[in-house]
């Protein structure tokens, strides 16, 4: 089993498995503007063949008076596929998207308040609480918890960035000075030498004139 991120070419297949398992459909144009707004914040599962078998759909709220926060359009997962915990590493995945990439600091959603396995999943694995109950909230009249997920404790994880250890870069200074210093002493020596063979040679030409001087004298 395989859980990555959804691409556009994944959204047929997403809606497939919506229309399978849950009574909640969506046109086509509604999952692509989940793509195209929050396209790191849904997922899919998909077996060794590469079949999808579950996604979660998400997005993040636009609501400027409230706090930073997504929101989990719709989860599912094929019956042939249940019982392995695909539905919580989805959720889990988006959840850690919303952080990384928006600093979430909750994430909610709606459930019925009929589906026993989902508020199961909800509450006690992923630790989603209660808000409220909105009354006639789906299609067919049935009411719906809304729950959250604090998400600020996944938030605290990516505030601090852990430091960066580059080992070369302590050692850095270290070799630039005696390099430096060389140069300076290699420099000094030749200046120094230069001078030396300057005057060594001013000194033979001298001595030279001196005995071509004496030579012609003499003769």
């Amino acid at each position: 089993m395989n859980i990555r991120n959804s691409t556009p070419a994944d959204l047929m297949n997403m809606q497939h498995c919506n229309l399978l398992c849950l009574p909640e459909n969506y046109q086509m144009k509604y999952y692509f503007y989940h793509g195209l707004s929050w396209p790191q914040l849904s997922y899919v599962a998909e077996d060794a063949k590469g079949n999808i078998v579950g996604y979660v759909l998400a997005k993040m709220e636009e609501d400027p008076d409230e706090a930073t926060h997504g929101h989990i359009t719709s989860l599912a997962v094929k019956r042939s596929h249940r019982r392995l915990g695909l539905a919580r590493k989805l959720m889990d995945h988006a959840s850690r998207a919303m952080v990384e990439s928006f600093k979430a600091k909750y994430v909610s959603l709606h459930v019925r308040v009929s589906n026993r396995a989902a508020l199961r999943l909800y509450a006690h694995t992923l630790k989603f609480e209660q808000s409220e109950v909105e009354a006639k909230y789906y299609a067919d009249g049935e009411d719906a918890y809304a729950m959250k997920r604090d998400l600020t404790k996944l938030l605290d994880e990516f505030s601090e960035p852990k430091k960066l250890f580059l080992p070369f870069r302590e050692k850095q200074p270290a070799q630039v000075t005696p390099q430096v210093a060389v140069i300076e002493d290699t420099t000094e020596d030749f200046v120094d030498n230069e001078n030396s063979q300057s005057g060594l040679s001013v000194l033979a030409e001298d001595n030279l004139i001196k005995e071509f001087k004496d030579s012609a004298s003499m003769t």
